[in-house]
């Protein structure tokens, strides 16, 4: 089974570890060789230490390699848009099965990747796109097709649950804990994807297409990043018995679903509360199966590479069995809500002036836009009063414009703080 790489990254690079370092044991697996014929870089001339690879497979050329003959399978970990889908899409409508770890594309464009294998009679697998080594996707795409899958919820990058972890932890402001996952490789040198929620979302995308058989892309999905999170807040999630975590939301009601990537307290006793450091999880909850937690490293070179290698072995045994994996499952083709017809919870503060009629004055707000309180308390007096609101359940439309009617009031001086609960 002959293999094209495109990609000596990071992650390129664990692949061709395992291949060479269980080598006996995939082909006794497969039923067959998995041969690496040719691997794609941007520079022939980098140091690339003791990689077990001989030099004369390296080629500047990857799309010529994607169009040998002799190829069967091409694997692409070089991520982003362009080049890669060009490349993707001549492999898959020649008939070369693809395994990637692009979520990018695939969230951006990839209708286009499914249809170009449609139309070659060729696998694509993605399982490394989401959640590294968690094995995820398969299940969602497989396992639980005899379901009806409700909701999916997950921590789904490592950079920004290792910053809000340590902001729980610590105490520490955001810049201090994006400093600190900087100096300990947890953070690119720039960490915008991250921290602006632009890998969730991509992520997020990916995960509803499949829960909800319906093409998700990446501007689908409500997004919000964490560089607004205080330690005030993390303060008051605490005292809440709560935590802040970078959410992806999908859920599906009636004939429509939505999508979202954003901060939000969740109790400590929701099984997403435990899960720190830069590892991920994933809670899908369905009809029949109930609840279902999946949970590991989301990334890095080996537990990403583990993933992919997984998929070679996938589309090596249906090759030489002679068949081919089940299709995209787009059937359904629900509607997107938009975030203004989610329904949610706000935790909002508010810096007010301490005077009679105050309380009343808020309150009329919250019954305008028919938002119904919870809970509501004052914290200080005088020049520091502080009143915390939370809501019960209304539509995000109803609370965001009653938060922008709040800051109109004279008697409020400032909202200092508006962040989504999840979880109850």
């Amino acid at each position: 089974m002959k293999v094209a790489l495109l990609g000596c990254g990071t992650v390129g690079a664990e692949v061709v570890r395992l291949m060479r370092e269980q080598e006996a044991d995939l082909t006794a697996r497969i039923g067959a060789p998995l041969e690496l014929v040719g691997v794609a870089v941007r520079r022939l001339g980098r140091d690339r230490g003791d990689l077990p690879i001989d030099p004369s497979l390296f080629t500047t050329d990857a799309l010529g390699l994607v169009k040998r003959d002799d190829v069967d399978m091409v694997v692409e970990v070089v991520g982003g848009i362009e080049p890669s889908r060009t490349w993707l899409v001549e492999a898959l409508r020649s008939g070369k099965s693809v395994v990637t770890a692009n979520k990018a594309l695939l969230a951006e464009d990839g209708p286009a990747l499914h249809d170009a294998a449609a139309e070659g009679g060729a696998d694509l697998y993605y399982e490394a796109a989401v959640a590294g080594a968690i094995p995820l996707l398969r299940p969602l795409r497989e396992s639980l097709h005899g379901d009806q899958i409700t909701r999916v919820t997950g921590i789904v990058n490592g950079t920004t649950n290792f910053i809000l972890s340590r902001m729980d932890a610590t105490g520490a402001g955001f810049t201090e804990a994006l400093e600190e996952a900087s100096a300990l490789g947890y953070a690119e040198a720039d960490p915008t994807a991250d921290i602006e929620g632009f890998d969730a979302a991509a992520k997020a995308a990916i995960l509803a297409s499949l829960a909800f058989h319906t093409r998700v892309r990446a501007a689908d999905v409500y997004r919000e990043g964490i560089t607004e999170v205080t330690a005030a807040d993390m303060e008051a999630a605490r005292g809440m018995g709560a935590t802040i975590k970078l959410l992806c939301i999908a859920s599906r009601a009636d004939d429509a679903v939505s999508v979202r990537v954003h901060p939000a307290m969740i109790p400590r006793t929701h099984p997403l509360a435990s899960v720190g450091d830069a590892f991920n999880a994933v809670f899908v909850e369905a009809e029949a199966a109930g609840q279902l937690m999946f949970y590991g490293r989301g990334a890095g070179g080996a537990p990403t590479a583990s993933a992919v290698v997984g998929d070679m072995v996938a589309v090596a045994r249906n090759r030489l069995a002679g068949v081919r994996a089940a299709s995209e499952s787009a059937y359904a083709d629900l509607r997107i809500r938009s975030m203004g017809e989610v329904v949610t919870r706000y935790h909002i503060s508010l810096d007010v002036a301490d005077k009679a009629g105050v309380l009343s004055a808020v309150a009329g707000v919250f019954a305008q836009q028919d938002v119904s309180i919870q809970t509501v308390r004052q914290e200080g007096r005088g020049a520091g009063a502080v009143l915390v609101i939370v809501t019960h359940a209304a539509t995000d439309a109803a609370l965001s414009e009653t938060v922008r009617q709040l800051r109109s009031l004279d008697i409020v001086r400032d909202v200092t703080s508006v962040m989504r609960v999840e979880g109850e």
